[in-house]
């Protein structure tokens, strides 16, 4: 390490303490980097549209603003003879404010469903641990890092086994002449596990009659079952089930 150590300096022409500082510098982005890396992987995995290199940078990007105020004795008013004294935190808070933009970028509505939110969760949490990596304070970069992993691994797990209520917007059409009535729809939708949260009607150009409604179960595997028993009743002419959720 010491010969590794004199080969920089030589290489670079560096005095030591300045190799040092580059080496402290390059230890507080290397550890965004890989901590950034590592949730960006979990969520590149998920297939979600930001990944990868969006949370590496982030990462990387509130590491290289909190150096700045780091080691603003290096680069502020070096021949200045006055006192000047800068507040980290505001650093930290405008980087905070900022990704909010980009964590709305990612959310975006599908209809009745809301996707990206956790995406956007992790993008923030990202930059707290940029900023974390970036003013030295690494045991709570690392935990901090370990505990998004778990919420995003691990959490998932939990949530997929907990019993939830799930939605989903319904629409079933049928000819004028030929509309099941209101009493069995609802009683084929019970049939199936389900309860109406609102219930519509329409009737479109005179010749299609339509029930519009929301729907609520607590088995995924109702929506399929009603599926298969809606496509076997004749009078059906066109349905519509689109389960909501993020």
């Amino acid at each position: 390490m010491p010969n590794m150590t004199v080969w920089l300096q030589n290489a670079l022409g560096l005095s030591p303490a300045n190799l040092s500082l580059y080496l402290e510098v390059a230890l507080h982005m290397g550890s965004a980097l890989l901590a950034g890396g590592v949730i960006g992987l979990e969520r590149s995995f998920h297939g979600r549209p930001a990944g990868f290199r969006t949370h590496t940078l982030v990462c990387l990007a509130s590491s290289v603003l909190m150096l700045v105020t780091l080691y603003q004795s290096y680069w502020f008013a070096r021949g200045s003879t006055g006192v000047v004294t800068m507040d980290p935190t505001r650093m930290a808070q405008g980087i905070m404010t900022g990704i909010g933009f980009l964590g709305a970028g990612v959310i975006f509505k599908e209809g009745l469903t809301v996707r990206g939110l956790t995406t956007a969760a992790s993008i923030w949490i990202t930059a707290a641990i940029g900023v974390l990596m970036g003013i030295g304070f690494y045991s709570a970069g690392v935990m901090a890092t370990l505990a998004a992993l778990g919420v995003l691994a691990l959490f998932r797990r939990i949530e997929l086994r907990m019993p939830t209520h799930l939605f989903a917007q319904h629409i079933v059409r049928f000819k004028r002449d030929e509309v099941l009535s209101e009493e069995h729809l609802r009683e084929l939708l019970r049939e199936h596990g389900f309860s109406i949260a609102n219930l519509s009607y329409r009737l479109e150009d005179g010749d299609t009659f339509e029930y519009r409604m929301m729907l609520r179960t607590t088995a995924a595997a109702n929506l399929a079952k009603l599926a298969r028993s809606l496509s076997a009743l004749p009078a059906v002419r066109e349905f519509r089930l689109s389960p909501t959720g993020d």
